[in-house]
């Protein structure tokens, strides 16, 4: 900007001085005094701009030293004058004041919550495990009619989806407010696969699910294995649980120049265009498997476990078709 102004300038004074020259001829005393004037022009010029760059200087110096001190609580720069540095001064220091206040308060929320979770978990659990305690001893009881067998084995089955329920919500919770910190490292990614493939191998081959694993063994990505594990465990369940007996899910790890991607294909129910994007939000279920047991909240789970390492998650489905999940995650 300033090479503009500069040029602007210039272009000015010898527009001038050739102007002037031109109507008045060539004078020796009207060419001495014309050249005086351009030099003084130029002279003045410079030192005006020398004088604006030291007066810029100073007052980001002084900003520069303002900031610093109302960063750090030191003594205020400024006082109260009239000033615009002053003004900005303050202005700056009560920014800083009310960030502080709204961390101390973020962080009062955060240790409540954390409270209230410790709680619930805590007061849950015992009621919980007694449920299922009293459901196996009344199923061990001889001469039970099928009736009272069968309600029985519903309680059990209410009471272990009521125990995920809450240890997800209480998972989520914590990861939602920091309270749990992931640790992510370069490493293979097929160690973590198997894991959460030993967990859901079982109710694949009870339907009959037959499950492909394609991952070079130095395949690596920056993650933290047991979360990670667990993300990839509910996008497994999900396809074991939406792909009909005899279907079958395939998995494919491959890296590229930043992200290593995890494709985990089914040849399930599949997924309409229309509730693609909202799969990811919490207690959401399409219409369409309303009626298979379900919550709702693995994906969105899933999701917030990649997302806090650094990576993402895709989805691609047509119903009928099965559906397609792909997990990015940063190489470094």
């Amino acid at each position: 900007m300033s090479l503009i102004f500069l040029t602007i300038f210039l272009l000015l004074v010898s527009g001038y001085a050739g102007t002037a020259t031109y109507l008045n001829g060539e004078n020796p005393v009207f060419l001495n005094l014309t050249a005086l004037f351009v030099i003084s022009i130029l002279i003045v010029g410079a030192l005006w701009t020398w004088m604006l760059r030291r007066q810029a200087a100073g007052f980001m110096n002084a900003l520069d030293g303002m900031v610093d001190r109302a960063i750090h609580g030191r003594e205020q720069l400024t006082h109260f004058d009239e000033t615009s540095l002053s003004s900005l001064e303050h202005k700056l220091l009560r920014y800083i004041e009310i960030t502080k206040a709204n961390k101390q308060h973020l962080e009062t929320e955060k240790n409540t919550i954390k409270e209230l979770i410790s709680d619930i978990s805590h007061q849950t659990k015992t009621p919980l495990s007694n449920i299922l305690l009293y459901s196996q001893l009344l199923a061990e009881t001889p001469d039970l009619g099928g009736d009272t067998r069968l309600l029985l084995d519903q309680i059990e089955a209410q009471a272990d989806k009521l125990e995920w329920l809450i240890t997800s919500l209480i998972k989520l919770s914590r990861l939602e407010t920091g309270m749990i910190t992931l640790h992510s490292e370069v490493k293979p990614v097929l160690a973590t696969l198997t894991s959460a493939l030993s967990h859901i191998y079982t109710r694949a081959e009870n339907k009959g699910i037959g499950i492909q694993l394609e991952c070079d063994p130095v395949t690596a990505a920056r993650h933290d294995h047991k979360w990670t594990s667990e993300a990839l465990f509910n996008l497994l369940e999900n396809a074991v649980k939406y792909t009909n007996p005899g279907g079958s899910i395939r998995i494919v790890a491959e890296s590229n120049e930043m992200f290593t991607r995890i494709d985990i294909s089914d040849t399930g129910i599949g997924i309409g265009k229309d509730e693609l994007e909202h799969i990811f939000k919490r207690f959401y279920r399409g219409h369409s498997v309303r009626e298979v047991e379900g919550i709702g909240i693995g994906l969105y789970l899933a999701r917030k476990i990649i997302s806090i390492q650094g990576g993402f998650i895709t989805a691609a489905s047509e119903p009928g078709q099965g559906t397609k999940l792909s997990i990015f995650l940063p190489q470094l």
